[in-house]
């Protein structure tokens, strides 16, 4: 199961989130989203962990807790194709 992990301390490595959430079973990768020009992390992640009972014990644990002086969100990340695009943004003449 992919589960996404917000509100993240900016601080926060690859290494802290496979720890914390190998408490729970078995981590098959983490993903730290970081800004592609500063390397600075972006405050969210994903964590893949193999077995869905597992992951749903961590989303339960770790759902709304504090972690590192943040409360973060944990819950079980959507599909790309059920995501909403964004909107537009550029420039109109």
């Amino acid at each position: 199961m992919n589960i996404y992990v917000g509100n993240l301390p900016y601080s926060v490595t690859d290494s802290d989130l496979r720890q914390t959430f190998s408490e729970y079973g078995s981590v098959d990768q983490v993903n730290l989203i970081t800004d592609k020009f500063s390397g600075e992390s972006k405050g969210f992640g994903f964590v893949e962990m193999g077995n869905n009972t597992e992951a749903d014990a961590a989303i339960k644990a770790l759902n709304g807790t504090d972690y590192k002086g943040r409360n973060i969100t944990v819950n079980q990340a959507k599909p790309k194709s059920d995501r909403p695009r964004g909107g537009g943004g550029g420039r109109r003449w």
